[in-house]
């Protein structure tokens, strides 16, 4: 993920802030802002090390509780805007408890799949000058639970946004960033990461360093990333494990959901 200097940059959901800091401190773009989804209070009690005090020392404005499913949050920006918004690594928080886990009548992976397209939609309405590139980013990793949210086809299903691809992401080109736990003080594991790409623009203008994978061919089941089948019969076979199985589950469950809400 390369980021243009003089873009205009709102960060979403930053954790410790560590990713924010390292865009102000070795970007040093045109604009940014920077905002959690936890109070202040919340921050500095999980997290030991972080960038707050760092972030509001270079005069970098922070919005803290500050929920990417609720209207109200994006209107706190005052009507700021942005070039590119960026979400790293996102992921719901963990439920209270088992109690409060059966209350809830969707699926875990459906409820990323929200807080995403959520993301998606606020985003590009709400936060994205469309004089620029109209870019929202998210970068996720290709491992379970995340590779299973079908972020490129099914995220901005009847929104007026497009998929534009993806591009590995390299945490080297931002130094001092830290990848954290959801919930607690705690690095995660270094994996794959990948950043995907939407606009409401048709042709926004970025770089070509973009691809579209090639699980997304007709060769492929892109739902599960698997393929190429080189036969019909190695189709069916991948029709009929397991994988598909569950990942169909995922896809009809948030099928049903896209039926009963807007977002």
């Amino acid at each position: 993920m390369k980021l243009n200097p003089e873009w205009r940059i709102l960060t979403v959901g930053d954790g410790d802030l560590s990713f924010s800091h390292s865009i102000q401190k070795y970007l040093k773009p045109k604009a940014l802002v920077a905002s959690i989804y936890d109070s202040e209070q919340a921050l500095r009690e999980k997290y030991q090390a972080h960038a707050l005090d760092k972030l509001l020392e270079a005069n970098t404005q922070v919005l803290t509780e500050f929920d990417v499913t609720k209207p109200s949050s994006w209107k706190r920006l005052n009507q700021q805007q942005f070039d590119v918004v960026i979400f790293q690594f996102p992921l719901i928080p963990a439920f209270a408890s088992h109690q409060a886990f059966k209350q809830n009548k969707l699926t875990v992976n459906t409820l990323n799949r929200r807080l995403l397209r959520c993301f998606l939609a606020h985003s590009q309405a709400q936060a994205l000058d469309d004089q620029g590139p109209m870019l929202s980013i998210i970068t996720s990793k290709d491992v379970k639970p995340y590779c299973e949210w079908n972020l490129e086809q099914t995220l901005h299903q009847g929104l007026n946004i497009a998929y534009l691809g993806q591009t590995e992401f390299d945490i080297t080109q931002f130094p001092e960033y830290k990848i954290r736990n959801v919930d607690r003080d705690k690095h995660v594991k270094d994996t794959k990461g990948i950043s995907y790409f939407w606009s409401s623009k048709a042709q926004p203008c970025h770089s070509t360093e973009l691809q579209l994978p090639d699980y997304l061919s007709d060769t492929h089941c892109s739902m599960c990333r698997a393929g190429p089948f080189l036969t019909q019969r190695d189709r069916q076979a991948h029709s009929s494990s397991k994988k598909h199985k569950q990942m169909l589950n995922h896809e009809n469950a948030w099928q049903d959901f896209l039926n009963q809400n807007t977002l």
